[in-house]
């Protein structure tokens, strides 16, 4: 591929946050010659959070990596974008066609210190401070766990309970990081998901949110996923 057309890599969050949370991934990648794209999401519905995804492909040209991690995995998964030529997902939730959010993130029972969340009179889940401390990102430091909060982006019920209608890893090569010391999605979930796509495996000891806490892990990954595909 020249130099004119770089593989682009779009990184995409999860709940409760924004592009930001990849701030310590975007940087090494850009220095191996990737075009990178943080793809902000409204985190409104599966629907619209897949539409929303659609356009940031669209302002890329030539082949893309997508990388979700958590809830970002079932926007990544239904895609239809061509573009596409691999998957990167993060401790991230891989719903099969007819299946939901909702359906594998309770496929296994909750971690003890997982936080018990409901939805607002708004129908939006907001994560209450003490469970990013306790469960989304436990090993992060106090600085980085206070700005997770204080720029938390609440996700809509509706996200986690409209059913996936395309399942993309199920034709595209993909790559899974199981994080072991996850205490928000289940690791043996996680490790089902992986199986099930056929994914390239990959398990580290970190927590939920590995970008903040180890982000060597999480741009090796990705690379693994560009592969050849990256720009030279």
């Amino acid at each position: 591929m020249n130099e004119r057309t770089p593989h682009t890599v779009v990184l995409v969050h999860g709940a409760w946050a924004d592009g930001s949370c990849w701030s310590n991934i975007i940087r090494p990648l850009q220095r191996m010659g990737l075009k990178i794209i943080a793809a902000p999401l409204p985190l409104t519905s599966l629907i619209d959070d897949t539409d929303a995804l659609q356009r940031a492909i669209e302002r890329t040209s030539g082949s893309v990596t997508l990388v979700g991690h958590a809830y970002a995995g079932a926007v990544i998964g239904s895609t239809l974008s061509a573009q596409v030529t691999s998957l990167a997902f993060i401790a991230a939730l891989a719903p099969a066609e007819g299946e939901t959010v909702a359906d594998v993130f309770y496929r296994a029972l909750p971690h003890p210190q997982a936080p018990h969340l409901q939805p607002d009179a708004h129908g939006l889940i907001w994560m209450p401070e003490e469970g990013f401390r306790s469960a989304v990102a436990h090993e992060a430091s106090t600085d980085q766990l206070a700005i997770m909060s204080a720029v938390q982006r609440p996700i809509a019920v509706q996200c986690i309970q409209e059913q996936v209608q395309h399942s993309r890893w199920r034709k595209t090569p993909s790559w899974y990081l199981v994080a072991e010391k996850d205490r928000m999605v289940n690791p043996e979930t996680q490790r089902f998901m992986a199986q099930r796509m056929n994914a390239n495996m990959r398990t580290q000891k970190v927590d939920h949110s590995p970008m903040y806490t180890a982000p060597d892990s999480v741009v090796d990954l990705i690379i693994e996923a560009v592969g050849t595909n990256s720009a030279k």
